[in-house]
């Protein structure tokens, strides 16, 4: 069992940065590979990026490739997604996940076993 609590959301300006935290404990956090998924109102849920368990392999969906950086600490059983040069349509709640896996990543929603509650992202224009 995983348990996994995000952080750092909040209001920011467009161009603006965040980092957003997960924060997991459960006795083999280091062997899941994690993910951050968002959810705008009215829209599903989607992939932002995902990081396998040594942190060897990362993907990041196109909208936010080349601004969005994921990295973990298995020492500290967190994960983490710098955003930066944020843009309106990033505004979401952000989701972190872990994947039972240590055979690299994953961007479907459905192949992750545990989900965080979630974190609030608004980037105004």
């Amino acid at each position: 069992q995983v348990q996994l609590v995000e952080s750092g959301g909040g209001l920011v300006q467009a161009g603006g940065s965040l980092r957003l935290s997960c924060a997991a404990s459960g006795r083999v956090y280091s062997s899941y590979a994690m993910g951050w998924f968002r959810q705008a109102p009215g829209k599903e849920r989607e992939f932002v990026s995902a990081i396998s368990w040594r942190g060897g392999r990362t993907a990041y969906a196109d909208s936010v490739k080349g601004r969005f950086t994921i990295s973990r600490d298995n020492a500290k059983n967190m994960v983490y997604l710098q955003m930066n040069s944020l843009k309106p349509e990033d505004t979401a709640v952000y989701y972190c996940a872990a994947e039972n896996t240590r055979a690299g990543v994953s961007t479907g929603v459905y192949e992750y076993d545990y989900w965080g509650q979630g974190t609030l992202v608004t980037v105004s224009s």
